[in-house]
């Protein structure tokens, strides 16, 4: 047996989930069902997502469960609906585009309200196409172990997730990527070649105009048509830096394949610091504040953000920089050693712009003119990076995302 198919069996076998937990999400879904008949709601609850499409992993048991309301309750209160039904479980509310619930058992399942629609063209909400799209996935059940690979390698790739932190492959985009190249080995080889602004149209809905006909706010470095709903592209909130680092694992993983790539770690400050090597390494600790979990890890994401633009706007050379939220919080940046000279240049307006000219002359003390512009020289504020990222654990801006932030090192 060849290696790749070796290791590919043996990961798989590894991530086949438990389908005992099966019984309890039909225990689960029986009794709100039957709260529902009781309440004489015309609605009915399902299974959904990956459970539902037989593509979930072993230990990874977060079960959304639908709730599909028929047509007569188009113009009322879904989530006020579901909110009255689910009061024995005393559920956490979440906001979103449509109010969804979470009930934290053995298992964390996500109870969601969608109206029952027979054709995306009758869905209000995106939600409301989930169980079409459990259907749509239904058809390719020979595809289940590739889409469990794809995730679960996704995931050691620190690529998967859509939440607006995270930036990186949903389940649903992989469900379609894998149907669309017939496998998980056919993915990673066809995304070796994926060029910037790659259109994936299973259906050809769209005859290869898709850049053209989709709207301008939606496209991204990977364009995923939706099979169920063409003008919709499914990987909208896909990065570069997901497509990147995926590419990478695939390119390592076909070169040289290895059970680690299936493997998720968390990224430490023993690994930060074996990365930066020899250059210069500032690691910034932070305690993230209490919340739900997307609004916590967007509030990281802005924080961390905001400090490498300070440190990029004082003209430090950066050379990466990365974040992670798990057993340690920490920003991490990587910088040439350097330390910046005492004074500043801040380029003014064109001479012949007198009024413009003049203003900028009252503002700084120190000015000259290089060609047709006025310059003026100033004492730098900040020399080395270390100075910036102190006054940074202190800014308004920093404070009011993070509980905490403190310079943990310098190297």
């Amino acid at each position: 047996m060849k290696p790749l198919i070796r290791i590919l069996d043996a990961v798989a076998a590894s991530l086949a989930p438990d389908e005992s937990i099966l019984a309890e999400v039909d225990g689960f879904v029986r009794r709100l069902n039957a709260r529902i008949r009781k309440a004489k709601l015309q609605a009915e609850a399902m299974a959904g997502g990956s459970v539902a499409k037989g593509t979930f992993l072993k230990g990874d048991y977060d079960v959304d469960i639908f709730v599909r309301f028929e047509q007569q309750y188009l113009d009322q209160d879904l989530s006020a609906l579901l909110a009255r039904l689910l009061e024995p479980w005393k559920p956490e509310r979440i906001h979103g585009s449509r109010d969804y619930f979470q009930i934290r058992n053995e298992l964390v399942f996500e109870v969601v309200p969608v109206l029952k629609v027979e054709h995306p063209s009758q869905a209000v909400n995106v939600t409301d196409m989930s169980p079409l799209h459990v259907s749509w996935v239904l058809q390719h059940k020979k595809h289940r172990e590739g889409i469990r690979l794809a995730k679960a390698f996704c995931k050691a790739a620190h690529a998967y997730g859509a939440e607006s932190y995270i930036k990186g492959f949903s389940g649903h985009v992989l469900d379609i990527l894998v149907i669309y190249y017939k496998g998980f080995i056919p993915l990673l080889r066809a995304s070796l070649k994926w060029k910037r602004q790659e259109v994936v149209d299973i259906n050809k809905a769209h005859g290869g105009k898709a850049l053209q006909r989709l709207n301008r706010a939606k496209i991204s470095p990977l364009i995923v048509i939706d099979p169920l709903l063409p003008e919709r592209n499914a990987a909208a909130a896909l990065s570069q830096e997901k497509i990147a680092l995926f590419q990478a694992a695939a390119r390592g993983f076909l070169r040289k394949p290895d059970v680690e790539y299936f493997t998720t770690k968390e990224l430490t400050i023993g690994d930060v610091r074996e990365k930066a090597r020899d250059r210069k390494l500032l690691i910034l600790q932070v305690a993230p504040k209490k919340g739900k979990r997307d609004v916590v890890g967007s509030k990281l994401l802005k924080a961390f953000e905001h400090v490498r633009i300070h440190l990029l706007n004082n003209d430090f050379t950066l050379l990466d920089a990365g974040w992670s939220w798990g057993k340690e919080t920490f920003f991490y940046y990587i910088l040439k050693k350097e330390t910046l000279p005492q004074e500043e240049e801040r380029i003014g307006p064109p001479v012949r712009l007198k009024k413009n000219a003049e203003e900028f002359r009252a503002k700084y003390q120190k000015t000259f003119v290089r060609g047709s512009r006025i310059f003026a020289k100033m004492r730098r504020k900040y020399r080395r990076p270390e100075e910036l990222l102190r006054d940074m654990c202190d800014d308004p801006y920093v404070k009011g995302k993070l509980r905490q932030a403190r310079l943990l090192q310098v190297r």
